[in-house]
């Protein structure tokens, strides 16, 4: 087995600042949350140290090795973060979804249009790529534009919780349907809404497929200063082809350097002063 490269000291003081794996600018409130996500680009919800990319779940911990405790109930920084995740589908300012190959993820609203490019589908494609039971569900949203998880059970007549559940993860996946509100009385239900009425502008914005790719490595090389080889494909549900499309197209700009086969680092001048020398 090939040995997992090591990220120099350098960036991981880097990442620390940049992705808030700092006691001095944890996420807090709502606001906080918000400001990280827009400043990261994309971030996961619940995610901790074991996982590579910026997680909202370590920046509200504010320290670089966090971990998930088992009994997550009685843990004040996971509860903290389930709850901030709640507010933030509630407000609806940046985008939360259960995207590429079961990630669930926040988004920047400037990032939104090129995950779309990547893995969103045009009504014209519906019919060819989403299940029927995916259809059916849709269909009803798109009738009745927001409804609570029973209620569109019912009403589309997928039944089997499991079914609705694929259902559903193909409708977020393909970037159609997103969360908008979660209630917990006087049963626990996602309220489900079409994520063009939340993100129009930016779901309808069309952008080239390997310039969203180009932006994707963007994103997350701004924040990690550098990346090992899988690592952007792990982080962003990316294939390791196109991540390292998306990583060659920022050596070409002269915004990152390669090193070595799937690494590739910031240029100085895109990261703070003297953060990457």
């Amino acid at each position: 087995m090939r040995p997992r490269p090591n990220i120099p000291p350098e960036i991981d003081e880097f990442r620390d600042e940049r992705w808030r794996r700092e006691a001095t600018r944890q996420v807090e409130t709502a606001f906080d949350a918000e400001r990280f996500i827009e400043e990261v680009g994309f971030a996961a919800c619940l995610t901790d140290s074991r996982r590579p990319g910026p997680s909202l779940y370590v920046a509200v911990c504010g320290r670089r090795d966090a971990v998930m405790p088992r009994n997550v109930q009685k843990d004040p920084e996971a509860s903290l973060t389930w709850l901030l995740k709640d507010d933030l589908v509630r407000r609806g300012k940046v985008y939360y979804a259960k995207l590429a190959r079961g990630k669930t993820m926040f988004l920047a609203p400037r990032m939104v249009p090129h995950f779309h490019a990547v893995w969103g589908l045009r009504r014209s494609e519906e019919k060819g790529r989403l299940s029927r039971t995916a259809q059916r569900i849709l269909r009803v949203l798109r009738r009745e534009w927001e409804m609570s998880t029973a209620d569109l059970r019912e009403e589309s007549g997928v039944r089997d919780r499991a079914a609705f559940t694929r259902g559903m993860d193909e409708l977020q996946a393909a970037m159609i349907v997103v969360p908008s509100a979660v209630f917990y009385q006087p049963k626990f239900t996602y309220i489900w809404t079409l994520g063009i009425g939340r993100f129009p502008d930016a779901l309808t914005r069309r952008v080239r497929r390997e310039i969203a790719l180009r932006e994707i490595a963007r994103g997350f090389l701004a924040g990690a200063g550098m990346t090992i080889p899988g690592e952007l494909a792990r982080v962003t549900g990316l294939s390791r082809p196109d991540a390292g499309i998306g990583n060659r197209a920022l050596v070409a700009e002269g915004h990152a350097t390669m090193l070595a086969p799937g690494t590739y680092r910031l240029v100085e001048g895109g990261a703070p002063q003297g953060a990457l020398l």
